[in-house]
This record gives structure tokens, sequence and C-alpha cells, in this order.
């Protein structure tokens, strides 16, 4: 089932942006693209994406930007140094020459370039981690909440794709129930004319074929489980949950019943209505591969 949610934060010196998309899958496909430089984070939020899906193949983009200018600063020591010493061999320079220089703020050496840096040292990324994984279940609920909107309405379609296969199904049974009267003649007709052209012909035997051939032709049994499919599916949608795997199965089930309805139908009219059905359950098939 598809999906799409995103969202930005930030901490301190620290922002970030999520990106939580899926696409349709028969199983479940977590990939998660997190900095590896945040210890313990990955984990976390597989473990929680993993509690609220399961079926899709799900990606998940985190990308973390620091602004360098909201760090801590360190004095460069060797700078100041530099600075000082020439500052140093300036003043003496000029008390040679009888001249006397304004005194120098510790504001004004801390101005020039290059006396200031970046702190260098380990920094604690567990506050961040926290962050970040105490924000994402917002993220994951916008998510799912985008999901069941799209289930809210594969559901209606195929609600009324079941309730065409039911309408389908009762014209074969129909379709069915009127060929019993042509398919009894027929088989008497054949009876007496195999037993006219087989003058040593066991007649019990041969009523026995015939009778045989009948059964095989019976399509009670595969109406009545089109018609258990079709309740069975209801049940599904109407109780909810992760049932598209449940759901994929049904499918199997009502094409195979719609091709055996099609083998044995002997009559032009019931095997268009089986056409008819198998082309509908292709498209809920179809449907049925994005729902979670």
């Amino acid at each position: 089932m598809t999906g799409f949610a995103s969202a930005k934060g930030a901490l301190g010196a620290y922002g970030w942006a999520w990106d939580l998309r899926s696409v349709n899958g028969k199983g479940l496909d977590l990939r998660l693209r997190v900095p590896d430089w945040l210890d313990g984070l990955e984990g976390a939020l597989r473990t929680e994406l993993s509690k609220s899906v399961t079926r899709g193949n799900i990606t998940l983009s985190l990308r973390i930007g620091r602004d360098e200018t909201a760090g801590t600063l360190t004095l460069n020591t060797a700078t100041m140094g530099v600075v000082l010493d020439a500052l140093h061999e300036l003043e003496t320079e000029a008390l040679a020459r009888g001249m006397t220089l304004a005194p120098t703020t510790a504001g004004e050496l801390l101005a020039l370039r290059g006396m200031l840096e970046p702190g260098t040292g380990a920094e604690d990324t567990a506050p961040l981690v926290a962050r970040l994984i105490a924000e994402f279940p917002a993220l994951v609920a916008d998510f799912v909440a985008m999901r069941r909107e799209e289930g809210a309405a594969l559901s209606n379609i195929l609600t009324e794709q079941l309730a065409q296969v039911e309408t389908l199904t009762a014209r074969a049974a129909e379709l069915a129930e009127a060929r019993k009267a042509a398919s009894a003649e027929a088989l008497k007709t054949n009876l007496a004319r195999v037993l006219d052209s087989a003058g040593g012909a066991d007649p019990d035997r041969v009523a026995q074929e015939l009778a045989l051939l009948a059964v095989k032709a019976d399509v009670t049994e595969e109406i009545d489980r089109l018609g258990a499919h079709v309740r069975a599916a209801r049940g599904l949608l109407r109780d909810g949950g992760a049932v598209g795997r449940k759901l994929d199965f049904l499918m199997q089930e009502f094409n195979r019943e719609a091709n055996t309805l099609c083998s044995k139908s002997q009559s032009s009219e019931l095997t268009a209505v089986g056409l008819e059905l198998k082309a509908i359950i292709d498209q809920m098939r179809e449907q049925v591969q994005n729902v979670e």
C-alpha cells in the first residue's frame, strides 16, 4: 500500500528532515537511510516502524545538517601566540621611535580571523538521538493515517467488485438450473444412441458412464464456493486489520472456481458469465496487492 509522510525538526546546532514513504509489496521490506554516527537510532526506528506496518516496501530517509556557527568555539592558541608576538614586536618598535600606540583590547584580538574556531572535541549525541526517537511516532502516525485513507477507498472498490461477483454467481446458478432439463434430455438421447449402436454393451455400464459425465458437468459446487468466498472476503473487509495476504489467497480461490466453471459450462451463456467473473476477479487481484 502506498503512503507518504514528512517532517522537520531542530535541536541546538542540528536540523533534520524526515521522509517516509511506501509502495506495494507482498511482504514487509524496511529500508532505513539514517546517519550511522548516531548510535542506537536505526534499531529503535526499525522497531517502532514494525509495530505499525506489516506489508509494503517502505523507505525511511533522515537527513541531518549542522550549523557550525551555533556550536562551541575554542581559542586557537597557536594563532594567539603569533598575534601576541607580532603585537609585542610592533609596540617595542613604536616605543623605540618615540611613538605610543593605543591599548589593544581582548575583544579586538578575538575578532581577528583565526583566533576562534569550532570546538573539535567529542560531542555527546545521546540528546539528539533521544529527540529523534521521541518525535518519530508522530511521523509514523501521519504515514499510517494516509495509508488508512487509501485503505478505505480500496475497501469501497473491493466491496463493489464483490457485489458484481455475487450478481454474476447468481446468474450462473440460474443458467445452470435452466440447463438441467436440456442436459437430462441430451443424456437420454445419447444413452439410446449408444445402446442402439453397441449391440453387446451393458446398459447399466453405459448408464453409469453417462451419469459420471453428468456429475462432471455439474457446477453446483463451484457456484456454492464462489458464494462462500464472497462472504469470506466481505468479512475480512468488515473486520479490518492486516488482511492483505488473506485476501490475496481468496483471490486465488475465486480464480480457480471461475476457471472450473468455464471448463464445465457446456453452454455459451454460462461460459460468458464465467469469463465476466474472471475479468472482475483479475481486477480484484490487482487491487488486493495494494491492501496491507
